[in-house]
């Protein structure tokens, strides 16, 4: 089982050596750091040099170019990462957040020429742009071989099934890709109530030959996303954003029984070693460890 190639369904360019801008540069994260990830930083607000030592623990670990990202799939066995268009937007300073800042369609697809086939593109949405947003999304399938688009309606303040959203929709189903988003609370300091996962339910029976990916658990609404995946046969979850040894016990449960066929393995940048050894770690059956780290992920793209 350790050799198993796992598929990382939610990770981001700068993984392969894109470079972003320092993400603590913006106050949203350092709302952040005082917040959600209060136990990692302590409530201090890093300044470059003591991320850089945090990084190297494996947290936000960013490779400095994407031959140095493959190497480190190669030594923790990986087949293949999905790096994510992420689009944000701040509703409380109205600008664009860091993710997705400089990311465009041509600068992604160079990176996943350069992966030879280990990488996957994942194009990006934005709901207050939408024309240009589809043109690139499917100039990202026809031109650079994208398989997968992503967006993040929470920061828009939409819920998934808001109007502005139905074009995403639409465009992936003429194209053949799925789709992802988030659901569940903000990291950032967002308001998170458009994030409950209840709203895709809509958007399942309006588009039942789109597959949907649930990125995040859900969490705090982790019933109801559980009885998404379950209820509507197109639509699956990701486990990124957490480490698996931290996943709340309802999330455990339902994916060691009726939810194994549909749960899918993502690391969110927190380290491909790191989460992997922990999803390994875990006390569940070895064939549903297997469909998670890998063949979920392989039915929800497609691959053959």
């Amino acid at each position: 089982m350790e050799d198993i190639k796992a598929i990382d369904i939610m990770n981001y360019p700068d993984s392969a050596g894109f470079d972003e801008e320092f993400m603590f540069d913006w106050k949203e994260y350092h709302v952040m750091c005082s917040g959600t990830f209060k136990t990692v930083f302590k409530g201090h607000v890093p300044n470059r040099e003591e991320f850089k030592q945090i990084q190297k623990s494996g947290f936000l670990y960013k490779n400095p170019s994407v031959e140095a990202l493959i190497a480190e799939m190669d030594e923790a066995g990986y087949e293949y990462v999905i790096l994510n268009d992420m689009k944000m937007w701040s509703p409380r300073y109205h600008h664009q957040l860091i993710y997705g800042y400089k990311m465009n369609t041509d600068k992604l697809g160079e990176i996943i020429a350069k992966g030879k086939g280990r990488l996957i593109g994942g194009a990006g949405y934005n709901p207050f742009d939408i024309e240009n947003s589809l043109k690139e999304i499917e100039k990202g399938v026809k031109e650079y071989g994208f398989k997968y688009a992503y967006m993040h309606p929470i920061t828009f303040g939409l819920a998934p099934n808001d109007k502005k959203c139905y074009p995403l929709y639409a465009k992936c189903l003429e194209l053949g890709i799925p789709v992802g988003m988030q659901v569940g609370h903000s990291a950032e300091p967002l308001p998170s109530e458009v994030g409950h996962p209840m709203y895709v339910d809509e958007v399942a029976i309006d588009f039942p030959n789109l597959k949907i990916n649930l990125s995040h658990t859900g969490y705090p609404w982790v019933d109801e996303w559980c009885s998404m995946l379950w209820r509507h046969n197109n639509v699956y979850g990701d486990i990124s954003a957490y480490m698996p040894t931290n996943l709340e016990k309802a999330t455990l449960d339902f994916m060691k029984s009726r939810g194994a066929n549909k749960v899918m393995f993502g690391t969110n940048g927190f380290g491909l070693k790191s989460v992997k050894q922990s999803l390994m770690s875990l006390d569940m059956k070895d064939s549903i460890k297997k469909k998670i780290l890998r063949d979920n992920a392989l039915e929800f793209l497609n691959i053959k």
